[in-house]
């Protein structure tokens, strides 16, 4: 049996050092954090995968898909050199991810990259 090939999972940060997604998710209860995770792990050791876990939004920009009881959590990413680039998160509050969410996790992963060729 060959062992699962894994994709790092990496947060993106900015130029002044924040990691959005990572702070996020500290200031998440532990049960969530745990559930976000497990489903990240998930993803990470699945890639390439669709739904339900994961559902493709546009472009390069991915979302993975959490339920928390009652609330939906999504963790936005990109897959770039075989890295899960964890660009922007929230708890969704609409049926539709919103298009402004979509528009920071493109800004962050262009950053991203922009950075990578320095």
């Amino acid at each position: 049996m060959t062992p699962l090939r894994k994709i790092p999972a990496i947060f993106y940060r900015s130029a002044s050092g924040a990691e959005p997604v990572r702070e996020w998710l500290k200031a998440l209860g532990k049960a969530d954090r745990q559930t976000i995770g497990e489903d990240i792990a998930y993803v990470q050791y699945k890639w390439p995968i669709g739904k339900p876990r994961v559902d493709h939004l546009r472009g390069p920009v991915w979302e993975v898909r959490s339920s928390l009881g009652n609330r939906i959590a999504r963790v936005l990413f990109a897959v770039e050199q075989s890295e899960m680039i964890l660009l922007h998160a929230f708890i969704k509050k609409t049926q539709q991810t919103r298009e402004s969410d979509i528009e920071v996790a493109s800004k962050r992963l262009k950053e991203w990259i922009d950075g990578q060729s320095n």
